[in-house]
């Protein structure tokens, strides 16, 4: 027999030996492995939130924090398309709307349209809305308002309501307590 044979030989006696040996040992390992995968996406996961917890009091603390919402009140024939949202003339957001967010707000859905911070003192809230009218009539309507923040979260709700005797929808400002 020659050396190259016998070398050949011994390569496939190995890697059969090889192959059961894995066949042994891969399932045992794979499921050690499977689990420590899922023990570390809870840790990852559990840390997530924490980290998102904490982001939250850095960036809003509670005294200083301000939130503004978003209703419509017997919408009639108007279709909202977007809103702007300015804080002491700067802009704070602005949102357009798709057909399913639309539908949320018509059946009273309420949207957080503003999360963020304010100190003490009165300030400046402006919200423009746009959309159609009756007859696809395009309506463009801005309402400013004057709030006093307080220490502590303050709330307030844009809502957004039919005027047919200005046949326009108008803003109003409720502060939530």
């Amino acid at each position: 027999m020659s050396d190259a044979y016998i070398l050949e030989a011994r390569i496939a006696v190995r890697s059969a030996f090889l192959a059961v040996l894995v066949s042994f040992v891969a399932p045992a390992n794979a499921d050690a492995l499977d689990q420590e995968i899922d023990q570390l996406k809870a840790d990852v996961a559990t840390m997530n939130r924490s980290l998102f917890e904490l982001e939250e009091k850095i960036l809003h603390p509670a005294d200083t924090q301000f939130s503004v919402y978003l209703s419509l009140a017997g919408s009639g024939d108007f279709i909202l398309d977007s809103i702007e949202l300015s804080l002491n003339d700067q802009p704070a957001v602005s949102y357009l709307y798709t057909d399913q967010e639309r539908q949320a707000l018509e059946q009273g859905g309420v949207q957080r349209l503003y999360l963020g911070n304010l100190p003490a003192g009165e300030h400046q809230v402006s919200a423009t809305f746009n959309g159609q009218g009756s007859n696809a009539r395009y309506i463009r309507n801005q309402a400013d308002f004057t709030i006093r923040k307080d220490q502590g979260e303050t709330q307030v709700q844009l809502v957004l309501e039919a005027n047919p005797q200005a046949d326009r929808p108008e803003l109003t400002l409720k502060e939530w307590q």
